[in-house]
């Protein structure tokens, strides 16, 4: 069985789903938004809480050309890819105070860092794991760089094709880190339902022999709690404290109360699943008491004949079972037997 432990926390099969709330640009530059988003993801109940780490120069460069144009029919057209990261960035002064915070709360703290300058930053911070992004998932020296600090790497495939998936895989094993979880994700901004592609889970898992998880920008939370029925190990999602505040992300980020009823609905979705192997539960088996079974139904002499009037298969399952109501008819009663009696090979001549 695959088994990964992020920090303290086991992921993999038959242990909790890993919940992760994604802060993102939701604080909107004030670190006390930031502060109060990391506290309204303890309520929901999720176990960490994510930042991404970047400035706007460490991701791109500060240039308007038509290469740095967003006009892709997302929520951000209109502006350079600079003036977008320059309003979403998390400032790298709050994020070890984010990260203490976060775990003075009991949840553990991590990021996505987009270049090496950022992995040496999370490194003196002690993260647990790393998140490599989906338009990261190209940058092969940066997947590398990651695997090489020997803790688990998440590995988003929102715009990966296999090719990209493999070559990220073989940078992480050519560090020598197999620690890796893929999620499923799809780089869309909200994300139609229509492009999910949930199915794909189950071929992650199959073809990669890694964990898989997902990362959902839809609305709602419908595909997060599905994808856990198919095997997601781990889910991630955007949280806003109001969707009213605006911001880059605020789209597809869910406001506390969603985001609790995902927790809840995947904690019950993961106690429903229970095992693969096909058993009755000791309640189960003691309801089988009443399925049908081979009863009297009329009181009977001794020597008479067993005929579908004085025998039916009815509620409750005491008598014999129902596939012998062929082999009794016809015979006699050994004794007298009155009606409502299970019906026995010991009454039967």
């Amino acid at each position: 069985m695959k088994l990964i432990k992020i920090s303290d926390r086991k992921v993999g099969e038959k242990n909790p789903v890993f919940i992760v709330a994604e802060l993102s640009a939701n604080h909107l530059q004030d670190y006390e938004l930031a502060v109060k988003t990391v506290k309204a993801a303890k309520e929901t109940g999720v176990d960490a809480i994510k930042l991404q780490t970047y400035t706007p120069d460490t991701i791109t460069l500060d240039c308007d050309n038509e290469y740095f144009q967003i006009k892709q029919e997302t929520i951000w057209d209109g502006k350079t890819l600079y003036q977008l990261y320059e309003e979403a960035y998390t400032p790298w002064e709050w994020q070890p105070k984010l990260k203490k915070l976060a775990e003075d709360l009991g949840l553990l703290c991590f990021s996505s860092p987009f270049d090496k300058t950022a992995v040496d930053f999370l490194e003196k911070m002690d993260v647990p794991a790393y998140k490599i992004a989906s338009f990261e998932i190209t940058d092969l020296p940066l997947v590398e760089y990651v695997a090489s600090k020997g803790k688990p790497v998440i590995i988003s495939t929102g715009i990966a094709d296999i090719e990209d998936i493999d070559e990220a895989i073989n940078a992480c094993k050519n560090a020598g880190n197999e620690q890796i979880i893929l999620l499923k994700c799809a780089s869309a901004y909200p994300t139609p339902l229509a492009e999910v592609n949930l199915k794909t889970i189950k071929f992650l898992k199959e073809k990669y022999g890694t964990l898989v998880g997902l990362s959902d920008h839809t609305l709602g939370v419908s595909v997060p709690i599905a994808a856990v029925a198919l095997g997601a190990c781990l889910i991630e999602k955007h949280l806003i404290l109001d969707r009213n505040l605006g911001g880059p992300d605020a789209a597809f980020s869910l406001e506390p109360k969603e985001f609790k009823l995902m927790v809840d609905s995947i904690r019950e979705v993961e106690k429903a699943l229970g095992d693969s192997k096909y058993q009755l539960t000791e309640k189960m088996k003691k309801s089988k008491e009443f399925s049908r079974s081979l009863f009297i139904t009329q009181d009977i002499k001794a020597g008479e004949l067993l005929s579908e009037e004085n025998v039916r298969s009815i509620r409750p399952a005491f008598g014999l079972h129902t596939k012998y109501l062929k082999d009794v008819l016809g015979k006699k009663a050994k004794e007298d037997i009155k009606k409502g009696t299970p019906l026995s090979w010991e009454l039967v001549e």
